[in-house]
């Protein structure tokens, strides 16, 4: 069972979806661009903002609340989020990498459906200080740098580590919100 949740009372939160098993895929453009595009149509419609980000071969943390800091609504649009890219990246997967990935996603799957692409936890952390945001700031853009994947944080497309360091939308993929301590 899951020990974390988002609770009234908390307004932001550190996010982590992970792939079944671990699989690895966010590994090319067309994959990751699903990600992109849909937390973009969560900022635009369903009232997200994304004040960090990093997707990760395997997984995605995001430091995310709601406009309105309405916890009902936040908690329904990470769900609404990841049923939608959870259906359109097993479809992606089955397209487009080998059939070992399907037939793990189909594993996963338990008796609610046909294939799992999410591990099921968000494990959703609340942020409650500006001292553990920026923990997480850090956290979340050093990753690409701690798994050697580049030397400096900015130089990992699928983050906001860029935004931050230029404070220029046009440096994310991702629209981002600020948020005032």
């Amino acid at each position: 069972m899951e020990h974390y949740k988002i609770q009234e009372g908390v307004g932001v939160y550190f996010v982590t979806f992970t792939v079944v098993e671990w699989l690895p895929i966010f590994i090319d453009e067309p994959a990751c661009k699903i990600i992109t595009e849909s937390l973009n149509f969560c900022v635009r419609n369903k009232s997200l903002c994304i004040n960090a980000y990093a997707l990760m071969p395997n997984h995605l943390h995001a430091i995310v609340f709601d406009r309105d800091f309405d916890i009902k609504r936040l908690k329904q649009t990470l769900d609404d989020f990841r049923k939608f890219t959870g259906r359109r990246l097993a479809d992606y997967s089955d397209a487009h990498f080998s059939p070992v990935f399907g037939d793990a996603l189909r594993r996963a799957a338990g008796e609610d459906r046909q294939r799992r692409f999410w591990q099921p936890t968000q494990h959703p952390v609340g942020i409650v200080s500006e001292q553990f945001w920026q923990q997480k700031i850090n956290y979340i853009h050093e990753n690409p740098v701690r798994k050697g994947l580049v030397f400096r944080p900015e130089d990992w497309r699928f983050s906001s580590a860029r935004f931050w360091m230029d404070d220029d939308q046009k440096n994310s993929e991702v629209e981002i919100s600020g948020i005032g301590w």
